[in-house]
């Protein structure tokens, strides 16, 4: 077994891979991990495939894995590092709502799954759990300390939202967006959803605020120019 496929857990950060094929959730997925005190990111793939190559030469003690890739499955990819030694422990970072992929997921070593879209607060507080539960070495003394190790990782808090916002709501809003290939308004938004268009905006910044949407200026033909919302990552349910 190679030093990389080992992954010797030396004294310093937590050694992260970010696998994901969207360049703009890569890069705030990026910024998101180096954010958070005790965590550095070793690198950056777009494919399983390159995911591969790169663990063969970097350690890496943890993969923030988008499961949607454009050669194969990020489990297909959990499955065959497992196959080869790694032993890098992995939180998913998808839309993927099946308790099955779940089930299977954590089979394979999979720790924690954040759904998209997220919030920095949320990452933030995944990894933070995730090297508390790290940080749990030597022998327990008993059923509660057990308890206790596996709950920090186990039982997160409730995602942080802004003030006034809902996850059923900003769930509702971007699915709209997504909806919406060639960009929607706050107003279009707010008809969709159901709410009014100053809370629509409010939803719709948000996601921008988290690197999921962009927005730009749209000119009509009379009057000040309307701001369309769209999202970043993509079609698919990645």
């Amino acid at each position: 077994m190679s030093p990389a496929q080992a992954n010797p857990a030396p004294p310093g950060p937590i050694r992260v891979l970010v696998v994901e094929d969207d360049p703009v959730a890569a890069d705030a997925h990026r910024m998101y991990v180096e954010r958070v005190p005790g965590f550095t990111v070793v690198g950056a793939a777009r494919t399983r495939g390159e995911a591969q190559r790169l663990l063969e030469r970097t350690p890496a003690d943890l993969l923030l894995l988008d499961l949607y890739l454009p050669d194969g499955h990020g489990l297909q990819l959990v499955r065959g590092l497992r196959a080869a030694g790694h032993t890098a422990d992995v939180i998913a970072v998808t839309s993927a709502r099946d308790l099955a992929v779940v089930r299977e997921g954590v089979s394979l070593g999979v720790v924690q799954y954040v759904l998209k879209p997220f919030t920095f607060a949320t990452l933030r507080d995944r990894l933070l759990r995730y090297a508390e539960f790290r940080a749990s070495v030597g022998e327990a003394s008993g059923q509660d300390e057990v308890d206790r190790a596996l709950a920090a990782l186990r039982a997160p808090q409730p995602a942080e939202l802004p003030k006034g916002l809902t996850p059923a709501t900003l769930q509702a809003v971007t699915d709209t967006l997504r909806a919406a290939e060639e960009g929607i308004s706050a107003a279009s938004t707010a008809e969709a959803v159901g709410i009014s268009r100053i809370t629509a905006r409010r939803y719709l910044e948000h996601l921008v605020d988290a690197g999921r949407a962009a927005r730009a200026p749209q000119y009509g033909q009379v009057g000040r120019p309307e701001l369309v919302y769209r999202w970043l990552t993509g079609h698919h349910a990645d």
